[in-house]
C-alpha cells in the first residue's frame, strides 16, 4: 500500500498528492509516469511524475477530475492509500546542454513539465519558462517552477494574472527578443500543436509530451496510438515525449474527442 502523507488543493478539479513509494521515488527520471490504482479492483489511472524527494522516499501526483476514478482518487486524504502505484514507466526525457530552453505548459501540463526544467536547469540550460491557462486560478506550480528558471513567464486568457494572451504570444515574444535552441511544451493537445506550428516557423527544435491520451500505459489497449513522422507509435511505450514537429496532432485531437 502506498501512503498518501500530504494533499493539495490546486482547484476544485486538480489536487496535489504526495505518495510513500521510495524506490520509485529513487528510481524515477523526468518524463517518466506510474500507474495507480485507488483500491483493489479499480481503474489503472497513468499519471505522470511531478517530482520526488529521495530523502522523504515521496513523489508527486497532480490528478485531476475528468472521470469516476480520478473522481475518486481526489477524495482521498492524507493517511489514506492507492492499492498500487507501479513504476517508473516510460522513457525518460532526454536532456541535453542546448543553450536556452523555453519550456511552456499549460494547466496541468505544468506537472510533467516541472522536472524537465529542472534538469534542463541542472544541465546548464538557461530556462525561461511559460506557464498559461484560461484564468489566475488555473495556474498551478508556479512556487516550484520559479527556483529552477532564469525568467518566468504568465499568460492567462483573460488577463486576470500575468499577460492577457495565449500561450504561443508568450512563447513568441521570448523568440523574438533572444536565441532560442530548444522548446518543451506539454499541456492540451491544441496548444501543443500550435506551439509547434509557431517554432516550426522559426526552426526551433521541439519536444512534446503526449500522456494525456494515455488509457492503460502498458501498449495493450491501443489508445494511446498517434502518427509520428507518419507511422504508428504509443505514447505509453515510445514515449510519452515526441518530435512535436512530426506528431500529427490534428489525429490525436480526433481520438481524444472519443473521450468526451
Amino acid at each position: 500500500m502506498y501512503k498518501i502523507v500530504d494533499k493539495q488543493h490546486f482547484s476544485s478539479a486538480v489536487v496535489r498528492f504526495e505518495v510513500e513509494a521510495p524506490e520509485i521515488a529513487r528510481a524515477r527520471k523526468p518524463g517518466h509516469f506510474v500507474i495507480v490504482r485507488a483500491a483493489e479492483g479499480g481503474e489503472r489511472i497513468p499519471l505522470t511524475i511531478a517530482d520526488a524527494d529521495t530523502t522523504r522516499g515521496t513523489i508527486t501526483l497532480v490528478v485531476q477530475a475528468v472521470g469516476v476514478s480520478t473522481q475518486k482518487i481526489n477524495t482521498l486524504e492524507p493517511g489514506d492509500c492507492f492499492a498500487d502505484v507501479v513504476g517508473p514507466l516510460g522513457r525518460a526525457t532526454h536532456i541535453d546542454r542546448v543553450g536556452t530552453v523555453v519550456c511552456c505548459g499549460g494547466g496541468v501540463g505544468v506537472a510533467p513539465l516541472l522536472p524537465i526544467i529542472k534538469a534542463m536547469k541542472q544541465a546548464g540550460n538557461r530556462v525561461v519558462t511559460v506557464l498559461a491557462a484560461r484564468t489566475r486560478e488555473l495556474i498551478i506550480l508556479e512556487e516550484q517552477v520559479r527556483p529552477w528558471s532564469d525568467e518566468v513567464v504568465i499568460m492567462t486568457d483573460d488577463g486576470s494574472y500575468g499577460l492577457k494572451g495565449l500561450v504561443t504570444d508568450g512563447v513568441e515574444a521570448v523568440i523574438k527578443r533572444e536565441k532560442v535552441d530548444q522548446v518543451v511544451t506539454i499541456g492540451p493537445a491544441v496548444m501543443m500543436k500550435f506551439v509547434s506550428l509557431l517554432t516550426r516557423r522559426y526552426e526551433i527544435p521541439t519536444m512534446c509530451s503526449l500522456n494525456t491520451i494515455m488509457v492503460d500505459g502498458t501498449g495493450m489497449c491501443g489508445a494511446c496510438r498517434v502518427t509520428v513522422d507518419g507511422r504508428t507509435r504509443f505514447v505509453c511505450i515510445d514515449g510519452p515525449e515526441f518530435d512535436a514537429h512530426k506528431v500529427d496532432f490534428d489525429e490525436m485531437m480526433m481520438r481524444l474527442r472519443a473521450y468526451n
